[in-house]
Formats: structure tokens, C-alpha cells, sequence
């Protein structure tokens, strides 16, 4: 009877979710119908008209035009690349105990926060908030619904698996692109994550895929005697050459972690404690009840948001034309200002926080009407102007893409680029010293081989016009003017190497001896880490082998690989239980001849301040393997930040290009924070006053990028320092070392001679050993043909000497390179047709 019983109820469950699904599509199809009568349906009446008029008057008296004003008294941490940052908000989440707000363009629920995960299965995202929310803390997700012929992030995969964990778990997937207002080309771009509207962390790393990394950057993953070491499970192993795919299928792989280096992933975040983490809470809650309104009002289980009330009279939200309708029916969480609450200003001080924070922080956001509701606001673009045109000496720029415009209108609006060269101009008249640093990504954006990539051509077009060509960019507007750009404007960007601990005798023994397949112990792993209870547990994953080793078996594997041969995947089937699984795997690893603890998993470490050398490392292979084995990839820039004078910070989500820039396409936000915090320090030899937060970011970033930082490892045994804490104190950070001694002074000749030499020496052995591209030794289509080798793509030239490849590599510092502003400048990199075309322009710009 049981099983009858509940056969039907989830028959009645099903016939309400469609009855729920045909009501929500008659009432998007009135909506659509509404939005192509009348686009302006939201502003045209009177009482949306003055609610216009009341939020634009507060944005007019805040600087930059933003919604929020800048405040004092608050605490900050910035966070350089995923380890750290994922760490901390581990500590944070934990430590909820009324509400987690989340904004985010993807979120992968299998991201582990810690690793090896094997060591840390309670820290996968989709488990601590499934542990806060039974402990009855209320968690909002709002993620960027994709257009789903285009993008592979599966955003539907996001929701259906948090919101089944538990019913304290809402997400929404916002925008509709047919049935509602019709927004195909713009996303929610944001990544914000507000806990208990006490602390709150704003910047640049998704919570999904592919984000996390440490300071090496590790190409290499493969541990063929110990799988508890692998640090990027399943789908976390990702690289630029391909996209990724069925992301619900998270624990299958579509590249070989034996052949295809992973896409190290560089990129910041920030954390913030005190009053500003109320202009973020502002910024959440607009947007949910934004969507609530638009699309998920017919479902019961969702609800209105308050916004912080009762709160100081001299608070702009007071004003809010939704405050008290909001309260009314919203639910309201605790916040360290609210009136009504056991909480106070004076409670925002806990035992832990003797006195208040250094930094002031203002909120910003690029919103419209699409996105928010409201008209347009671009506060972010209008921070990057004014803080570019004020600034004194010198401007750091990290960013994922760099598209701008120097003079008037279209295609591009943002005028970014036109403070920059204004800037510069400035100087040059003032006869003063002034410098514009900026990094980017070698490639941009999108996977895949650059000849046949539309897209990602359309973007470099864009990007090299705004920084070199077509007679408009920035470095021709200086040189017009009679001024050298060369000694104001640099642009950089990074590449990473490592070997691959693939030997391929070894494998073949193993394989041999234990009757278990490689790939089989690699998906027996895989099920160790999905756990009981989760999922299917018999069914095949696809594993890619090894392009042009279709066996290792050794009467069919080949002495060298063959590039052009296509890849081939292979149905592996799951173990049912982990029992089985962990069976799978020790049979596999107990065959091993020998421990293999002589050979490096990854020898990324060695281009950072190591204690030893490549040339110390080991290797127990074929000399053709080790050398097959070495690998490189782009350090793929996917910052978004702005450092003014070591005094003032933004950091965000924006890119530089209009999607980003211009409020009314993407949605952004992003912080700028200035220390009251001043310590001594050098700017042009002089006598300098720097901030705090300011200056140790960068410098710690010129580090990172030099090579003057310490291998970061993770490991069973990883310590966790002062940088990985949740508590937003200042960073740690070793003034007066000989490291931070020689980047003290970013307009000092010294400095720039190491920064430049740096990136120089670097570019040259990258091409030298594994003909990178893009590379100035490539002007048209046939010299890219032409300077290609017969390697796999990102592996060395096959004509080298292994120990000459091993002499050139240890001579490798950091991650620096120079730009390439020569690259493919002899073609047109603009193809016309179906995926770029005047429609589809404002997707890439």
C-alpha cells in the first residue's frame, strides 16, 4: 500500500508542477506580448515614474552615481585566485545561522571548497548549504539563466539540484529569454555571496568549474599511484581546448588528464565586514523581488525579500520607493543596523572586533531595466573613468577582456580607453613620470582553435582596436599626439607550464597486473567522491583517452602520438557502491612496481621562489615521454580590477566592454575601496604615503606575476594561513622582505627593468619551446600554419633536446609575458555570417 500511496502522490505532485508550468507560461506569453506593445511598461506610469525620479535623485548625491554611498568603518580582505577565496567562504558559510544570499552567472553545486576533496567530501558546496539549510538557514540563489543552444553551464542541473536538497533552498534562473521580456544576449553577471548581512564577498570567481587554483597553477593532474592526491575531480579538470559539456554528467571527463593540460585559472575576490554589506544586501534583495515580480509570483514556495528598515534616518534606503510594501510582505532578516532586532550598530563590534575597519568601501553595480527593474545605472564605468583621470602615478589593470573606445560612438560607447589616453597626455605635457600597467588573457573568452573561432576573432579584433590598430586606438592616439605610448602603457599577459606525470610503461604494467584499466580506477575515484546515497550508481561515464592511443596496450601504442588524429571516448562504467569503487582503485594502485614518490605530480611550483630546481626533478620514464609529458597553457586573466596609485581598489565583476560597462546589457557588481590605513612607502623614489589594502594587493600581484612568491601547495597536510580566513582582517603580508623590497616602487627604473626583462625572457622560452600562440612571429594565416610544430597542441616542439626543453623551462619566472601586438595584423580577424554579424556585435562587445 505504501508503495501504491506514494506511486500516486507523485502523480498528484506532477500533474501540479504542470499545472503550475501552464499558468507561468499563459502569464510569460502576456508578458511577452506587454513587453513588445509597450518596452517601457515599467516607467510609464505615474508611480513608477516617481519612483524613477526618487531613485535617481539618490544616485545623484552618491559619488560615481551609484545607488549606495561610500562608507566608513568597514574591514577587507582581498583574495588572489581560488584556493584562498573558496577556503574562506567554506569558513563562512559554516559559521551561517539566519541567511545566504547568492549571486552568481553559473554555479557548479559539486564544487568542492576544499581540497583534495578526498579529504574534504563535507566541503562540496552542494553539502555545506544542504548542512546550513537543514540547521534552518535560509538560503537565495539567483543564477543567470543561459541561452541553452549556446552555453553549456546548465543552470536548470543548478536549481533541480539545490532546491531538491531541501526546502530552505530557493533559486531562481532568470532571464526568460522567449516568454517575458525578451533578453537573449545579456546575463546576471555577478558574484556576490552575503552571509547573515554581516560579511559578504564580491568579486570575480564563480562558484562552478574550472575556478579553483592555487598560486602554481597547475597544468597537471594525473597521480597514478595515489588518486587521493587528485585536486580537480571530473569536470573541474578543464582546459581552453574545449568547452565544457553536460555538466550534469559532472563526474566524466571530455579531455584526457593523461595528455591535455588543464586551463589555469588567475582571478580575484574580496571579502568585506561592516556597514557597506547593507548597500549589498540592498543590491540582492532588489533583485530577487525584481524576478519574483517578473516570473516566479504564481509559486507558493517563493516569496518577497525585506530590505534593511529601521535603520538610521540619514540612510538612503530609507527613501527606497519599495521600503515599506517590501516590509510588509517581505521576509526580513537580521542585519548588525536594523532597529528591530536584538542587533545595533553597537552590536556590529563583536569580542573579535575590538575596533572598526579601515577601509571605506563603496557599492557599485551596472543594473537596468531588464535586469533590475530600474533605469539604467553604471556607476562601475563611471568609477573607472574618474578614478583613471584622477589618479597621480600609476594605473594597474587585470581584466578578462579590454574593449573601449578613444574617441566618439559606435560600435563601442564605454570611454574607458578615452580617460586613459587623456591621462597619459596629461602627463606627458606635465613632463611626469606615469605609468598604465594592464594584463589580459593571451586569448579571450572562448574554447577552441583560433582560425575557426568566430567569435573569439571578433573579440581580438575589438580589443587590438582598442589598443593598437585601426587608427583609433589608444596607442595611436598617444603616438599622434607626438608621444611615445611605449613609456606610459604596457600590456602583459600570462602563461603557466608543467609536466604530466603520464609514463606510460608504468601505467601498462599497472593496468596489466591488476586487470584494471587506468580510466577505470580514474572513474572509480569519481564514485569515491560522489558517496552513497547520491545519484545513479550504474552507469558508464565517458572518458577521453589519449589522442592517438587508443590502448596502451603494448603491441598497439605507438611511439609518438599523432596530433592530427581526432579523440576518441570511452564508455567506462561506474563501480555501484563506494565499497566496490575504493576495491577498484587499490587493486589499480597496489600493481604499481614501485611508489612513485620520487616523481613530481606537477612541477608548476618551480617558476615561483622554490627551494629546488626543474632540473632537480626526477623522472623514472622513457626520456621520450618526459619530454612528450611537458606541457603549457595560457594563465587565462579572468580579473576584474582597477589599483589607482596604490591608494584606491575596484574590484568586481565587470569586464572592460560595453556588455559589461554600459548598465543596461549585463548586470555587474563591484567595490572600491580606499584605507584610511596608510603605511610608509616608495612611489618615483619618493617618500610615499600608500594604503594598506591597496598596496600589499599590488603588490603581492606584481609578485604573483614575477615569480616572487612562495609554491603554494595543497596537500593532506596543507597549513591554513592568515590569507584563507573568512575573518576580514588585514592581509598578511611581509613588508621589508627582499621580495617586497623589489616591487615597492612600481615607478622606480629598477623595478620596471625586472617587471619588463621579466616578461621578455619569459615570451621568448615559451615560444622557443612550445611555439605559443598568439606570438608576433605570426602576421597572416600562413605563418600561423607555418609556425605550428607536429606536437599536440601545448606541447613542445617535438625537434627539441629534452634537456635543452628542461634548461629553458627552470628559467621561467612567475607567470609574465608580453603582450603580442603584432599578432595576425596582416588579416582581417572580422568574419561576417551567421555568429558574427551587426545583430550579434553587441554579444562580443
Amino acid at each position: 500500500m505504501s508503495k501504491l500511496f506514494d506511486s500516486l502522490k507523485d502523480i498528484g505532485d506532477q500533474f501540479k508542477d504542470l499545472s503550475v508550468e501552464a499558468n507561468n507560461r499563459l502569464h510569460q506569453t502576456g508578458r511577452t506580448i506587454r513587453f513588445v506593445v509597450n518596452p517601457n511598461h515599467r516607467h510609464d506610469e505615474e508611480h513608477e515614474k516617481e519612483a524613477d525620479r526618487i531613485r535617481t535623485e539618490i544616485a545623484e548625491s552618491h559619488r560615481f552615481k551609484s545607488f549606495a554611498p561610500p562608507r566608513e568603518g568597514n574591514r577587507a580582505r582581498w583574495f588572489i585566485d581560488g584556493h584562498d577565496y573558496f577556503y574562506a567562504l567554506s569558513e563562512a558559510l559554516e559559521n551561517a545561522q539566519e541567511s545566504i544570499y547568492i549571486l552568481d552567472w553559473w554555479l557548479s553545486p559539486e564544487l568542492y571548497l576544499r581540497r583534495p576533496p578526498t579529504k574534504n567530501e563535507e566541503w562540496r558546496l552542494d553539502r555545506v548549504l544542504k548542512r546550513k539549510a537543514e540547521q534552518g538557514v535560509r538560503i537565495y540563489v539567483v543564477v543567470y539563466k543561459e541561452v541553452t543552444q549556446t552555453m553549456t553551464m546548465s543552470s536548470a542541473h543548478t536549481k533541480h539540484s539545490l532546491m531538491n536538497l531541501h526546502e530552505n533552498i530557493l533559486v531562481m534562473r532568470h532571464p526568460d529569454h522567449i516568454g517575458g521580456d525578451i533578453t537573449l544576449y545579456y546575463s546576471h553577471h555577478s558574484k556576490v555571496c552575503i552571509i547573515d548581512n554581516r560579511i559578504a564577498f564580491v568579486g570575480g570567481i564563480d562558484l562552478c568549474f574550472g575556478r579553483w587554483d592555487t598560486h602554481n597553477h597547475p597544468l597537471a593532474d594525473a597521480h597514478p599511484t595515489n588518486f587521493d592526491r587528485a585536486l580537480f575531480p571530473g569536470q573541474d579538470y578543464n582546459a581552453r581546448i574545449l568547452d565544457f559539456t553536460k555538466v550534469s554528467e559532472y563526474v566524466g571527463n571530455e579531455i584526457s588528464i593523461l595528455q591535455a593540460p588543464r586551463g589555469p585559472w588567475h582571478d580575484i575576490h574580496s571579502v568585506i565586514k561592516g556597514p557597506s554589506v547593507i548597500d549589498l544586501t540592498q543590491l540582492f534583495v532588489e533583485r530577487w523581488n525584481h524576478i519574483y515580480d517578473e516570473k516566479y509570483y504564481l509559486e507558493k514556495k517563493y516569496h518577497h525579500l525585506a530590505l534593511p528598515h529601521n535603520l538610521p534616518e540619514d540612510e538612503p534606503v530609507n527613501r527606497h520607493p519599495h521600503l515599506g510594501r517590501w516590509k510588509e510582505i517581505g521576509r526580513s532578516f537580521k542585519h548588525p543596523w536594523s532597529g528591530d532586532h536584538e542587533n545595533s550598530r553597537e552590536d556590529f563590534k563583536d569580542p573579535q572586533e575590538p575596533h572598526r575597519g579601515t577601509v571605506n568601501v563603496q557599492v557599485l553595480r551596472s543594473a537596468g531595466d531588464w535586469s533590475n527593474g530600474i533605469l539604467t545605472e553604471k556607476s562601475i564605468q563611471n568609477a573607472y573613468i574618474e578614478m583613471i583621470r584622477e589618479a597621480s602615478h600609476s594605473i594597474w589593470i587585470e581584466n578578462q577582456f579590454f574593449i573601449t573606445a578613444v574617441g566618439d560612438g559606435r560600435p563601442v560607447d564605454n570611454r574607458i580607453g578615452a580617460a586613459i589616453v587623456e591621462r597619459i597626455l596629461q602627463s606627458a605635457k606635465d613632463k611626469q613620470k606615469f605609468l598604465v600597467t594592464i594584463v589580459i588573457p593571451a586569448v579571450p573568452g572562448f574554447a577552441g582553435d583560433i582560425q575557426g573561432a568566430a567569435g573569439t576573432k571578433a573579440i581580438m579584433h575589438a580589443q587590438y582596436a582598442s589598443i593598437c590598430r585601426k587608427g583609433k586606438s589608444i596607442m595611436e592616439v598617444i603616438r599622434k599626439a607626438g608621444v611615445n605610448p611605449d613609456e606610459y602603457i604596457r600590456f602583459y599577459n600570462l602563461h603557466s607550464y608543467d609536466r604530466i606525470n603520464y609514463d606510460r610503461k608504468l601505467i601498462r604494467e599497472m593496468e596489466e597486473k591488476s586487470g584494471v584499466s587506468f580510466h577505470q580506477a580514474q572513474v572509480a575515484q569519481a564514485r569515491v567522491w560522489l558517496g552513497e546515497g547520491e545519484g545513479p550508481k550504474d552507469r558508464a561515464v565517458f572518458i577521453q583517452q589519449p589522442v592517438g592511443e587508443t590502448s596502451i596496450d603494448p603491441q598497439q601504442m605507438a611511439a609518438s602520438v599523432d596530433p592530427n588524429a581526432k579523440p576518441q571516448k570511452k564508455a567506462v562504467q561506474m563501480p555501484a557502491t563506494v565499497e566496490e569503487a575504493r576495491d577498484v582503485v587499490n587493486r589499480f594502485i597496489s600493481a604499481a612496481p614501485r611508489d612513485d614518490q620520487e616523481v613530481s605530480d606537477s612541477v608548476a611550483g618551480h617558476a615561483l621562489r622554490d627551494s629546488t630546481s626543474l632540473l632537480d626533478e626526477q623522472w623514472l620514464g622513457s626520456e621520450e615521454d618526459e619530454k612528450n609529458n611537458f606541457v603549457t597553457e595560457q594563465c587565462y586573466v579572468h580579473s576584474k580590477i582597477l589599483i589607482v596609485d596604490d591608494r584606491r581598489v575596484l574590484i568586481g565583476s565587470a569586464n572592460i566592454n560595453d556588455r559589461s560597462m554600459n548598465g543596461d546589457r549585463d548586470s555587474e557588481t563591484a567595490l572600491v575601496f580606499e584605507d584610511r590605513d596608510l603605511v610608509e612607502s616608495k612611489m618615483d623614489g619618493q617618500r610615499f604615503l600608500a594604503g594598506r589594502f591597496a598596496t600589499t594587493f599590488r603588490r603581492q600581484l606584481t609578485r604573483f606575476h614575477l615569480g616572487l612568491i612562495p609554491p603554494q601547495p595543497c596537500n593532506y597536510d596543507e597549513r591554513v594561513d592568515e590569507n584563507m580566513r573568512a575573518y576580514p582582517n588585514p592581509n598578511a603580508y611581509d613588508f621589508g622582505s627582499e621580495e617586497d623590497k623589489l616591487v615597492e616602487d612600481p615607478l622606480s627604473d629598477s623595478f620596471l627593468e625586472l617587471y619588463r626583462s621579466t616578461a621578455r625572457k619569459n615570451t621568448k622560452i615559451f615560444e622557443d619551446v612550445f611555439h605559443v600562440q598568439p606570438t608576433d612571429l605570426v602576421r597572416n594565416w600562413e605563418d600561423y600554419k607555418n609556425y605550428r610544430t607536429s606536437a599536440l597542441v601545448g606541447h613542445v616542439d617535438p625537434s627539441l633536446d629534452l634537456r635543452y626543453i628542461k634548461e629553458q623551462l627552470a628559467q621561467v619566472r612567475g607567470t609574465l609575458c608580453e603582450m603580442p601586438l603584432h599578432y595576425l595584423e596582416d588579416v582581417d580577424l572580422i568574419e561576417g555570417g551567421l555568429e558574427v554579424n551587426p545583430i550579434t556585435a553587441d554579444i562580443y562587445l
